[in-house]
């Protein structure tokens, strides 16, 4: 995605309210910022002549200003119609703390750019939210760290005031729903059975119909701690080996028996690192993929693998379009997958067989 925010005018005055999402993955950090639009003009709030904010505006005002345990959504792209809402209710940001930068920028001080507000946030917001969620916030996990901090205008009126949350952003940036308090999340990076996952690229992208060409196929949902007890992660070669088995029967039960391998698609799944077993996390998926000839990447692949032709659906919130984003890495977050089957066609455009140790980007 290009590293330009498009910005939105007014008619009288700008108001950019930057959200700064900063989600962990493999180490490397990246960085979406979404501009938001405030308009108003000299008059009263609720002048008179049509001059006034409208009321949308005002609770967007008020949203993006809200105390922590606040819940934050908006459907527009622009986050025009952000509103505070009920936290069991879908929503895309969950505020987890109000950090004071004044002593650090004192009146006169030119605004942070993006990569420093990147910076504050990874330096004053992750200890906020690991004592937000009275856990560790699983670095790998589905839950990242985001930011909004004050509009230029704001910062030159005074105000120092950062508001440290949390949300849900997929591998290509589009930001989804959660439903219910973040303490009560379980960080597990999964999704839902029947979802597929977009192919960028040669890499994975955000959720998209499963009739449209994509990376990855969630055929299935498991969780390592029915068969793995203890407070100690296990090995990479205990999770493949149960994984293995676990994911064959449940391919074999989602495609009503097709054959993987005479498809030249790849039936893989996620496993859990020290860091993500510390934060609870759990669950992984079962998915097929297919991979390209020289295993560079992935492969696209078009329809449902269900026995029935189409993806079970499922209660999943709906994502929300994608904020523009500031990558720092543009790898980041494509954890490689276990590799243990031979690639396997399917409906879609594949290509022929390759080694099934060539490694493959994953979700």
């Amino acid at each position: 995605m290009s590293a330009e925010v498009e910005r939105f005018r007014s008619r009288n005055e700008r108001l950019r309210t930057w959200l700064l999402m900063a989600g962990v993955s493999l180490g490397a950090i990246i960085a979406l910022s979404l501009s938001v639009l405030f308009s108003w003009g000299n008059e009263d709030i609720t002048g008179g002549g049509g001059g006034g904010r409208s009321e949308a505006e005002i609770a967007a005002r008020e949203a993006f200003h809200s105390p922590p345990g606040s819940c934050l959504n908006w459907d527009l792209p622009d986050a025009g119609d952000a509103r505070k809402v009920d936290c069991e209710q879908p929503h895309l940001f969950e505020v987890i703390g109000v950090i004071d930068v004044a002593p650090q920028y004192p009146p006169g001080v030119p605004s942070p750019d993006l990569t420093q507000w990147r910076q504050l946030g990874q330096e004053r917001c992750a200890e906020t939210a690991e004592t937000y969620l009275k856990k560790p916030l699983d670095p790998l996990g589905k839950l990242s760290i985001g930011v909004l901090h004050p509009s230029d205008q704001e910062w030159a009126e005074g105000d120092r005031q950062l508001r440290c949350g949390l949300q849900w952003a997929a591998p290509g940036g589009q930001l989804q729903k959660l439903t219910g308090p973040a303490a009560e999340e379980d960080q597990s990076n999964v999704w839902q059975v029947g979802t597929c996952l977009a192919l960028t690229g040669k890499t994975v992208g955000d959720p998209v119909d499963c009739t449209q060409p994509h990376a990855y196929e969630i055929i299935g949902l498991l969780d390592l701690a029915d068969k793995f007890e203890g407070d100690e992660v296990p090995s990479e070669d205990d999770q493949k080996t149960w994984l293995d088995t676990e994911c064959s029967k449940i391919a074999e039960e989602y495609t009503g028996g097709t054959d993987l391998t005479e498809k030249k698609l790849i039936l893989t799944w996620d496993l859990r690192e020290a860091e993500s077993w510390e934060a609870g996390s759990t669950k992984v998926n079962c998915k097929v993929g297919a991979k390209l000839e020289d295993g560079s990447g992935l492969a696209p692949v078009t329809g449902s693998l269900h026995s029935d032709g189409q993806a079970p659906k499922t209660s999943a919130p709906t994502s929300e379009p994608a904020p523009t984003s500031v990558p720092e890495d543009p790898n980041s977050g494509n954890e490689p997958p276990a590799d243990n089957h031979e690639p396997v066609p399917s409906s879609g455009d594949v290509p022929p067989p390759v080694p099934p140790d060539a490694p493959l980007p994953g979700a």
